[in-house]
């Protein structure tokens, strides 16, 4: 078994990622850890066995800082005419599945991958679609992560490729890029320019009618063949929460011809 970590790294980026998207990790070395021993336990150097303590990170992040699972609450209040599911309350089983992925990277950078552009990508691969699978959209943004590019450019994936991808059975679906719509400023300026309401986070909006997660930040998405393949994408179980961190890993059973 082959196993691809489809995850970004959670670290401190507060050296290309704008303010209001920054993560801290602030670590705690062993030394600390013995002072913190022997503050509080009254244990000294010489009471542990290297004359040192354990290492402590603490974090903080916002639940869509790094690579993450959107739950239906995200996407408003209601999903399907009833109170949405937070993370915590999405079922572990569509978070395992069959993986497919999808190349847009075709798309420009300011623009979300239409219907076409899916079922084209879908064609290109000889593949249909069965209810259950993992979705996984190739853009090739991961490669910008580690500068201010990776936020402000796409491409997504459009309102109407995300509602038919669900109509297939696609409870999850994913993208390497930061965002599953187009750019925001994209769309800002062109709803603005419209004046129109159904052009600003119309992807994620598609949640409030039909019941999906999308997962965002993915990586590595070149290392994988475009199926025969499994996703593990367990989000950590944030009591009532819009989104959860996730560790994204592709399985790769490697004795299949």
């Amino acid at each position: 078994m082959k196993y691809v970590d489809l995850s970004l790294p959670l670290e401190n980026d507060d050296a290309w990622s704008p303010w209001w998207a920054r993560n801290r990790v602030t670590y705690q070395g062993h030394r600390f850890g013995a002072f913190v021993i022997r503050f509080f336990f009254g244990a000294k150097k010489q009471h542990l066995k290297t004359g040192l303590g354990w290492a402590n990170e603490n974090i903080a992040l916002s639940t869509h800082g790094t690579t993450h699972m959107d739950a239906p609450w995200h996407y408003g209040p209601e999903c399907e005419g009833k109170p949405a599911k937070t993370i915590d309350q999405v079922p572990l089983e569509w978070c395992h599945g069959p993986g497919v992925v999808l190349d847009i990277r075709h798309v420009d950078s300011n623009s979300a991958a239409t219907l076409e552009d899916i079922t084209s990508a879908l064609d290109a691969i000889n593949h249909s679609l069965s209810a259950g699978e993992i979705v996984l959209i190739r853009t090739g943004n991961d490669q910008k992560w580690g500068s201010r590019d990776y936020y402000s450019s796409g491409p997504g994936v459009s309102a109407a490729a995300t509602s038919w991808l669900i109509d297939q059975g696609v409870k999850v679906m994913g993208i390497d890029a930061w965002g599953w719509d187009a750019p925001l400023a994209t769309q800002a300026k062109n709803a603005r320019d419209s004046d129109r309401s159904d052009v600003f986070w119309a992807a994620h909006y598609v949640g409030v009618e039909k019941e999906y997660c999308h997962m965002e930040r993915l990586a590595n998405l070149d290392q994988l063949p475009s199926n025969g393949f499994t996703v593990c994408a367990f989000p950590l179980k944030v009591k009532n929460g819009s989104a959860g961190p996730a560790r994204v890993v592709a399985m790769i059973d490697e004795a299949l011809p």
